[in-house]
């Protein structure tokens, strides 16, 4: 089953280069911006990693490797991705069993590093900054923040991003590109995956999507 329409696969392809080339790096956040305001937390460490990207060659290759070392590293302690997966499945969770949560937040990731990795190769001379908002309430635990990413020549790329405050700092949940929030679209696309075929289907779907991918790297 294609879990994505070529639509949708695009849009997502470039989400997914707007959230890593916007996602914060360890060593800087943990030097104390941990209380920072989430938009110029955003704003400064996106910057920082879209240096990154571009000064490494094999993930400006896609190399699938070289993308996981990446969010290994200096992605994934910021990003609440036990929660945006939790969000993707919806009622179903609640259902599941530890394996099968565990087995699901596994290949949810996989399955977005590995249809993605090649975004990353489109990184240049992008700069991220801050669209305008209504400000941020200074005691809010659960905010939007609103980026673009653009070239230096062409078109910016809209970005929103929800993070959540938590005691380690605020972590990055979803993400809207194009009007599309990247988990409502999963969920959209889970959804009758799971009506059909019950949690194991979506992880039989999503193994075998994954393995896919992989045999044709």
């Amino acid at each position: 089953m294609n879990l994505l329409n070529p639509m949708r696969r695009r849009v997502l392809r470039a989400a997914l280069l707007a959230s890593l080339g916007c996602a914060v790096l360890a060593p800087v956040h943990a030097a104390g911006q941990a209380d920072a305001m989430p938009d110029a937390m955003i704003l400064s460490l996106s910057n920082k990693v879209l240096d990154l990207i571009r000064s490494d060659k094999a993930i400006r290759a896609g190399d699938y490797e070289g993308v996981q070392k990446l969010v290994d590293e200096h992605i994934m302690p910021h990003v609440d991705f036990d929660k945006m997966t939790r969000m993707a499945v919806g009622r179903a969770w609640r259902s599941a069993s530890a394996e099968q949560r565990s087995a699901l937040i596994a290949q949810f990731r996989t399955l977005l590093l590995r249809t993605y990795s090649g975004a990353l190769s489109k990184v240049t001379d992008h700069k991220a900054s801050l669209r305008p908002s209504h400000g941020q309430d200074p005691n809010a635990t659960d905010v939007v923040v609103r980026t673009q990413v653009a070239p230096s020549q062409g078109e910016p790329i809209g970005l929103d991003y929800r993070l959540e405050k938590t005691d380690a700092g605020w972590k990055i949940y979803d993400l809207n590109i194009l009007g599309v929030w990247l988990v409502d679209n999963y969920k959209n696309e889970f959804s009758s995956i799971l009506n059909q075929d019950g949690i194991d289907g979506l992880i039989r779907t999503l193994t075998q999507k994954n393995q896919k991918l992989a045999a044709s790297k």
